[in-house]
């Protein structure tokens, strides 16, 4: 996983922001796939899906005003990158098996 480049900050978050979205995109993918082949598990999936957003959202929301009140002016972007990035990745490791 690619860290902070101080020099090229910009190009860092493009990069992680691409990523996340590939990444993403691979998982609406397989949680899409698994719902039309339907199956015992399909309904927990779905609520899995949506409390671990919510989760995530607060995760990323507090951490932004953590940066925020430590007088960060990116607001940790990068720290809320990785963390959604750490997130999507489990969800295709977990969805591939």
């Amino acid at each position: 996983m690619a860290r902070s480049n101080t020099m090229f900050p910009w190009a860092t978050m493009a990069f992680q922001s691409t990523m996340l979205a590939i990444e993403a995109n691979q998982v609406i993918t397989m949680r899409l796939t698994k719902m039309a082949l339907g199956g015992p598990d399909v309904k927990r999936e779905a609520e899995l899906m949506v409390s671990e957003k919510l989760e995530t959202m607060a995760q990323g929301g507090q951490m932004m005003m953590m940066a925020a009140l430590g007088g960060q002016h990116d607001l940790g972007a990068d720290k809320v990158m990785r963390l959604y990035r750490r997130k999507v990745r489990a969800n295709r490791k977990r969805l591939s098996n």
